[in-house]
């Protein structure tokens, strides 16, 4: 019963937003995609942020691990952890960009 009113709930409010929109068109006082843009930016680069460098330990450690374990094999794992840490921070960076288009593109009125 509760998938079925979550259903209806989501169904209204797809269905209900560009009503909203073109009521708020046809008023025409304000505009607030200009703040909302600024917290999204800001809470998500806060998020990807946060999670990357959580992600960034956590493939440290293991790597860390991973050399005291064999010692031997210390030069081919230090070299994947650095790739693989690359690839983390991409993620950081993507957000980033994501973020700064939002800021640029709807500019705060």
């Amino acid at each position: 019963l509760g998938g079925v009113v979550a259903l209806m709930l989501a169904v209204i409010a797809v269905l209900g937003a560009p009503a909203l929109a073109h009521a708020q068109a046809a008023a025409g006082s304000t505009n607030w995609v200009g703040p909302f843009a600024v917290i999204a930016a800001g809470v998500g680069m806060a998020i990807a942020a946060g999670l990357c460098g959580l992600g960034q330990g956590r493939a440290v450690a293991s790597a860390v691990d991973a050399m005291a374990r064999q010692p031997g094999a210390a030069a081919r794992i230090q070299t994947a952890m650095i790739i693989g840490l690359a690839l983390i921070e991409s993620l950081a960076i993507y957000v980033l960009v994501v973020a700064m288009i939002l800021l640029f593109v709807q500019p705060i009125k």
